[in-house]
C-alpha cells in the first residue's frame, strides 16, 4: 500500500489520552473483525493526528492495560492491543446512550442501597465511580437511583467491585411526598446538564453545517472530528442517563443534541471509516 499521510494536530489538545483513546476502541476499534485488536503502531499514528505522542500513548494503554481495560497480544515483534472482558461490558453499557433510540420512561425509578462499612471504603468508593459512569445519582450518602433500566448494569458494577453482598436493588414507583420532576431535580443539576448540551450544539452546529454545504473535509479531518464528536458526547452518558422527557423543561437542548450528533457522525462516516482502515492496515 501507498504511504500513510502526515498526520496533523488538531487545534484542540487530549487532556487525557486514556479516555480519548477509550473513545476510539469502543466507536471504532473494537468493531474491526477478527479480535478487535490494535497493533500499537497505527495506534500511534491515528493519535498523532490529534497531537498526542508516541510516549503519551505507550504510557495511556500501559496504564489502561493495568486498569483491566485493555489487553496486550504479541504477534512476531508486534504489540497488538484489544478490549478487555471489562472494556466491553462498559462499551455496551455506553453505547445504546450514544448511538441508540430515545427509550420511552416506564414511569419507575431503579433504586440501589448499599452497607458497605469503613473497612471495605475502597470498594464502596469504586462502586461509587462505576454508578457514575453508569449515569446513576445519589439520592442519599447509600442510595443510588436512575430511571433507566441499567440495574443489570449496576448489578455487575456492584459483582465487578467485590460489593454485591452489601447491595440491594430495586425497581419501584415513587409516591411522594413531591412529584416525579422534583425527585429528578433533587438528583441531577438539570440547568448544568441542559448548559453542556447548548455547548455541544455550538461547537459542532457550525462544522455540521460546512460538511453539509462544502463536504470539503479530507479523511484524516473527517476521522478527527468523529472521534472529537463522540469522545464529546458519550460524556452526556454520565451527565443525563436518559433522563424522562416528560419530567424536563420544554425545549429541552439534549434533543436538538442528539439530532446533532446522529446527522454529523453519518455525514463523517464514510471519510473516517476510510481513514481508520488505512491506519488499522498499515
Amino acid at each position: 500500500m501507498g504511504a500513510l499521510p502526515k498526520s496533523s494536530v488538531y487545534e484542540r489538545q487530549v487532556a487525557r489520552p486514556n479516555s480519548f483513546i477509550f473513545t476510539l476502541y469502543g466507536d471504532m476499534v473494537s468493531r474491526l473483525e477478527g479480535d478487535g485488536s490494535l497493533w500499537i503502531g497505527a495506534l500511534i499514528h491515528m493519535m498523532s493526528a490529534f497531537g498526542v505522542s508516541s510516549a503519551a500513548v505507550r504510557q495511556a494503554v500501559s496504564r489502561m492495560s493495568r486498569q483491566g481495560w485493555l489487553a496486550v497480544r504479541r504477534r512476531r515483534n508486534r504489540a497488538y492491543y484489544n478490549v478487555t472482558e471489562r472494556g466491553r461490558r462498559r462499551i455496551q453499557e455506553l453505547s445504546p446512550r450514544i448511538y441508540g433510540p430515545v427509550i420511552e420512561w416506564d414511569g419507575r425509578w431503579r433504586l440501589l442501597i448499599y452497607a458497605i462499612g469503613e473497612a471495605h471504603r475502597k470498594r464502596r468508593e469504586r462502586l461509587r465511580q462505576e454508578l457514575g459512569a453508569l449515569g446513576w445519582a445519589q439520592l442519599s450518602p447509600s442510595t443510588w437511583i436512575s430511571p433507566s433500566d441499567t440495574i443489570g448494569a449496576a448489578r455487575d458494577a456492584a459483582l465487578a467491585t467485590g460489593t454485591l453482598d452489601g447491595v440491594n436493588l430495586f425497581t419501584s414507583e415513587y409516591r411522594g411526598p413531591r412529584g416525579d420532576r422534583e425527585l429528578l431535580e433533587r438528583c441531577w443539576d438539570v440547568g448544568k446538564i441542559a448548559a453542556a448540551y447548548g455547548e455541544f450544539i455550538d461547537r459542532y452546529r457550525t462544522r455540521l453545517d460546512r460538511e453539509r454545504q462544502r463536504k470539503d473535509l479530507t479523511d484524516e479531518a473527517a476521522f478527527v472530528d468523529r472521534l472529537w464528536l463522540v469522545h464529546d458526547y458519550r460524556k452526556f452518558a454520565y451527565l443525563d442517563p436518559g433522563l424522562p422527557s416528560e419530567l424536563l423543561p420544554a425545549h429541552w437542548p439534549g434533543t436538538s443534541a442528539a439530532s446533532l450528533f446522529r446527522e454529523y457522525y453519518a455525514l463523517l462516516e464514510k471519510k473516517s471509516q476510510r481513514y481508520f482502515h488505512l491506519c488499522a492496515n498499515e
